[in-house]
């Protein structure tokens, strides 16, 4: 049973002090990780354009979701071991690691060395990595920051002015998450926390998260990651196709049912993540879930992050279903992650 209560008493909320502080941090791991990586920024100016640019490893989806929409060149996000058998001394691979020693990090760096591709790096300075990325044809950012999220900044800064992204600057992604941290840290009460607001929510229900831009669609994902482990129970993301079906499925609402007697039901509950990003083909699809999700008598619940730039929208989103996660651990007895 959820016990909301605990939300507002100071003593239970400090059992997940050290989990929402790493969370209110964000911000300022971002003004971190640009602050590291200014000099290196400073001399960067657009290269040749390159065939093609390969990002390597669980950030690459991250990079080509703000990146693909603009970039000049085809973008691959690259998860697997090593690189592309095609990429060459035309194409410009990225690698970002927090640590530095990762083997499958040093292994594309390596290959891309002894490929003679041009190379873009993030990592800590000295470290594994940073060692084989050495290179006339490398451009290091030391990292400032052990966050993949804020070290993601710089590097996209970096791929800006290399001619090949929009541009991104870290004040305000930083001041972004900063916000976050004010609007859905413990000492905001229930009424005016989103945070706590969307763990109500999800109280005594299954999470169903909907993104619909690229970039909303992956911050649902790892939402939905959060919210399955904060509660022990399943959580679903998805695209349009994957999420009417199971809502369309969901048991229908039993008015007379007594619930003193009667086994409680777990239902859905759908929580969508809106970005301010518009079309006509994701409002149908968004009308669409709606109308799936009202049919069947489905709670729905927006969390909306819309100002700033794409990169700080999708931090926001992140950052919201994190404090909510652990609010909603906190509030079912189990230990925040």
């Amino acid at each position: 049973m959820f016990d909301d209560g605990v939300l507002g008493e100071p003593s239970r909320l400090a059992d997940i002090e050290e989990h929402l502080r790493r969370v209110a941090r964000w911000g300022a791991e971002v003004r971190r990780a640009d602050v590291a990586a200014a000099e290196a920024l400073s001399a960067l100016d657009a290269l040749d354009r390159p065939r093609a640019v390969v990002a390597a490893g669980a950030d690459g989806r991250l990079f080509r979701a703000v990146l693909e929409p603009v970039c000049p060149v085809p973008f691959v996000a690259w998860p697997h071991p090593g690189l592309p058998g095609w990429a060459g001394p035309l194409d410009l691979a990225v690698v970002l690691s927090t640590t530095g020693e990762g083997e499958d990090e040093v292994q594309v760096v390596v290959e891309a060395v002894r490929r003679g591709c041009d190379l873009l790096v993030a990592t800590p300075v000295p470290s594994p990595l940073a060692e084989q990325a050495g290179s006339r044809s490398t451009t290091l950012l030391p990292a400032g920051t052990t966050d993949p999220l804020a070290l993601s900044v710089p590097v996209l800064c970096a791929l800006h002015r290399l001619g090949l992204g929009p541009e991104v600057s870290a004040a305000p992604v930083a001041d972004a998450l900063d916000e976050v941290a004010l609007r859905c840290g413990p000492s905001s009460g229930l009424e005016m926390n989103p945070a706590k607001e969307l763990a109500l929510v999800l109280a005594d229900a299954v999470p169903v998260v909907w993104g619909g831009s690229v970039l909303a669609a992956r911050a649902a994902r790892r939402v939905a990651e959060e919210l399955r482990a904060a509660s022990g129970r399943p959580a679903l993301a998805g695209e349009e196709a994957q999420i009417v079906p199971m809502l369309r499925r969901a048991p229908e609402v039993d008015i007379f049912a007594d619930p003193y007697e009667s086994e409680p039901t777990t239902r859905p509950a759908l929580v969508v993540l809106d970005d301010g990003a518009e079309s006509a083909s994701l409002q149908a699809s968004h009308e669409r879930i709606l109308d799936a999700a009202e049919a069947r008598g489905v709670r729905v619940h927006t969390v909306t992050a819309t100002e700033g730039p794409d990169i700080g929208r999708f931090a926001s989103l992140l950052a919201t279903g994190r404090f909510a996660a652990a609010y909603l651990a906190l509030g079912l007895g189990r230990t925040a992650s």
